[in-house]
Formats: C-alpha cells, structure tokens, sequence
C-alpha cells in the first residue's frame, strides 16, 4: 500500500456518472492484484463498449448504485453498494460493497475510509441489516485496512466463473 503524508482534503462522494466509466475502469484495472498490464494498455482497454454497457445496467436497476471519490476535481476511487433481498433474518437485507479502489497515488490518505464510511451510510438508507465486502486474498494491505474498520473476516468466499 502506497503511503502518503497527504490527506483526503477536499474529497467528496458522488454518484458515477456516464463519463467517469473510463476512469473508473482504469481504477478497477490499476487496482487489480494480477496487473500487468501498461498504462497505454489500461487506457485502451478502459475504451472498451462492455465498460458502458454495465454503467447503463448499474444505473437502471434499483438495488445498485456506483459511486466516486473525488479529490481536486479529479476521480480518484471508486465503489459499488448493492442490495440484496433474502430470506434470511426475517427477510433482513443483505449490501455487498463491490469493487472498492483507490488510485495507487493516493492510497494511505484516508480516502477508502471515507468511500466506506459513505457506502455504510447509504446501505443503511437502502433498509439494510448486513454489509458484506470480498477481498483478493492476495491483498493483505486491503485485510488489514477492512478489519480496522470492524469488518470481520467470518467466512471463506468461493467463485466460478461462468
């Protein structure tokens, strides 16, 4: 994790709007624990119609909303609350927080703090009892920020890709 005497002055939480897909791709990118990729090849990528076409879907389904930090005008991370209904608890709703990213510049500067800060808010507005988040098992600085913040890490997560 990148350290910074700086701080998160100035930052300010917003709904992602159309033009910050780019961007907010190439958090997701920058954020990756596997990247490899350079940075004309992130920008590229970053160009790519399926970006869009998910912006679109987050932004008309009621259980989704896509949020970004910004710092000095600039979009510097990113995060994702959905909510989730179940039966589970008497129906209580479960968030997922998704694809939480800061750019590497400006990690160690308290500005995931505030993105997580803002998502729990939200969530709570959206009627919900649970929040929930996954990490790349890879990233251990992310570990350790998540549980300072009271996350625990009670269960063991499993993917396939389909």
């Amino acid at each position: 994790m990148t350290t910074s005497t700086q701080t998160a002055t100035a930052v300010t939480i917003r709904r992602a709007r159309r033009e910050d897909v780019e961007r907010i791709a190439e958090l997701i990118m920058l954020g990756a624990a596997t990247q490899t990729m350079t940075a004309d090849e992130i920008a590229a990528e970053a160009r790519h119609p399926g970006y869009a076409a998910a912006f679109a879907e987050i932004e008309a389904s009621r259980d989704n909303a896509l949020f970004v930090a910004e710092r000095d005008g600039a979009v510097v991370g990113t995060f994702q609350v959905t909510s989730i209904p179940g039966l589970v608890a008497r129906g209580r709703k479960r968030g997922k927080i998704e694809s939480v990213h800061v750019a590497p510049e400006c990690r160690g500067m308290g500005i995931g703090k505030i993105m997580i800060a803002h998502a729990l808010a939200f969530a709570r507005t959206q009627d919900v009892g649970l929040i929930e988040l996954s990490s790349n098992k890879s990233r251990l600085d992310a570990h350790r920020f998540y549980r300072n913040l009271g996350f625990a890490q009670s269960h063991e997560g499993f993917k396939l890709e389909l």
